[in-house]
């Protein structure tokens, strides 16, 4: 049930961080500002979802982890570190100052320079999920990963 568990709670956050990108991606490049500031404001609400999400993961894949060792574990922690501290220090920050600034209209350089940040940083989070994701499968299925 634990190993569901978990599954379940990464795979959503992943989805969850996926709608968010493509959601500023497409209102960005396609939509008016009113639409970029809809999505801004839809994504600091889907925090209250992604959040908990997130923290069930990581909660799930220690307790999972406790006993274990092994190279690709210590891959997925040191990636969950990264995950971790761009979420905290980079996405959630990085959400609330576009919604804000989007609230109120102010679609600046700075907005721009931190949209663009909050992209690229977003490419780097699925990366490393979905590279913890594979090696989550592979630790529960005990295919080890071609040597090189």
């Amino acid at each position: 049930m634990k190993p569901l568990f978990h599954a379940l709670a990464g795979t959503t956050a992943m989805l969850i961080i996926a709608s968010f990108w493509t959601s500023t991606l497409v209102s960005e490049l396609f939509m008016d500002h009113a639409a970029v500031a809809a999505v801004k404001q839809g994504i600091v609400y889907g925090l209250f979802l992604l959040v908990p999400c997130l923290v069930a993961t990581g909660g799930s894949g220690f307790v999972l982890g406790k006993f274990r060792k092994g190279r690709l574990l210590y891959q997925k922690k040191k990636r969950m570190r990264i995950i971790a501290a761009n979420g905290l220090l980079v996405m959630i920050p990085s959400a609330l100052f576009l919604n804000a600034k989007a609230a109120s209209g102010e679609f600046d350089v700075a907005f721009y320079a931190v949209q663009l940040v909050e992209l690229v940083v977003g490419v780097v989070q699925l990366t490393l999920m979905g590279r913890n994701f594979r090696d989550g499968l592979r630790l529960a299925t005990g295919h080890r990963p071609p040597i090189g």
